[in-house]
């Protein structure tokens, strides 16, 4: 399996929208130390694009993050993925899946992700 690098080079195209601090801080009713704080946890995850930390609106549910996100992110983080790579990955179709990771994790195919996860070097 290749590394997200492999993928689409135009963020752009990888999410529908992406949110910047102020924007989650709007969404989520929360400080921006509280969103930070979330980005340390892994709870929510940013990736630079053009220069500024963005969140892919797909990785939120409602005004919450998404909670089967928090571990998928863990796993990645611990087998070496950057958090750029990690939201690329996240966000790019994979073909272990049929679909991109984030759009699994949403149909309920929390553990398949992890396991595809975990396989990856």
């Amino acid at each position: 399996m290749g590394r997200v690098s492999d993928g689409p080079t135009d963020d752009t195209t990888l999410s529908e929208r992406w949110l910047t601090v102020p924007d989650l801080v709007d969404l989520l009713g929360v400080t921006p130390g509280r969103i930070h704080r979330l980005f340390e946890q892994r709870t929510l995850l940013p990736a630079r694009v053009d220069g500024v930390l963005r969140v892919p609106s797909e990785f939120l549910d409602g005004a919450e993050p998404l909670p089967e996100l928090r571990g998928t992110l863990i796993v990645l983080g611990d087998n070496g993925f950057s958090d750029d790579e990690a939201v690329r990955w996240m966000l790019s179709e994979e073909p272990a899946l049929g679909t991109s990771p984030i759009a699994a994790l949403r149909a309920g195919r929390k553990a398949e992700v992890r396991r595809v996860a975990q396989s990856l070097l």
